[in-house]
């Protein structure tokens, strides 16, 4: 009878490592593009967030989560502010949180769930990792961007629709830190 034995070494080399980070919202943003009137266009962005995400070495796998907190949202304009935390658009006090939880990566569509309004819908966002590298404290950090194009009325916010577009625009970027 053979014995056959396989080493560590030979066992973790088969096997691609993936890295986690977390995201570093001090280099980090996530905005929004809405078109308003048929005449321009209104950008915003949440201001506070938090998550992670990991991604194999070889760039064809990994995971993302974000946790928004929907009354961070700004558009440089408070009373514009104030009505798009109201039960007209994000109703805040009802559903305090935007989530996105990733589904599959194929290293350059990440796709995976987007809780908003209290609707979870499946989202699929295209993904460019801009870089990586040591930084000046001894970390290790990753970035990337990723797009997505969802329609609000999929997710129960329908006021004012033509008037406010439905068609939303998400860009999300974010430098990680290796954990």
């Amino acid at each position: 009878m053979k014995i056959i034995t396989i080493s560590a070494l030979t066992l973790l080399s088969s096997i691609t490592m993936a890295a986690d980070y977390k995201i570093d919202p001090a280099h980090s943003s996530v905005v929004f593009k809405i078109g308003h009137l048929g005449v321009s266009t209104t950008v915003g962005q949440f201001n506070e967030f938090e998550g992670q995400f990991s991604y194999a070495e070889n760039g064809k796998s990994g995971s993302a989560s974000l946790n928004i907190k929907a009354d961070s949202v700004s558009t440089n304009h408070e009373a514009r502010d104030k009505h798009l935390r109201s039960p007209d658009f994000l109703d805040v006090k009802q559903f305090p949180s935007l989530t996105f939880k990733s589904t599959t990566f194929d290293g350059n569509t990440l796709t995976g769930d987007l809780t908003l309004h209290g609707v979870t819908k499946a989202v699929s966002l295209d993904v460019n990792k801009i870089g990586e590298s040591k930084d000046p404290w001894g970390g290790y950090r990753s970035g990337f961007e990723a797009k997505t194009v969802i329609l609000r009325s999929d997710f129960g916010v329908t006021y004012f629709i033509p008037g406010v577009t439905d068609k939303t625009e998400i860009e999300i970027y974010v430098e990680g830190i290796r954990q």
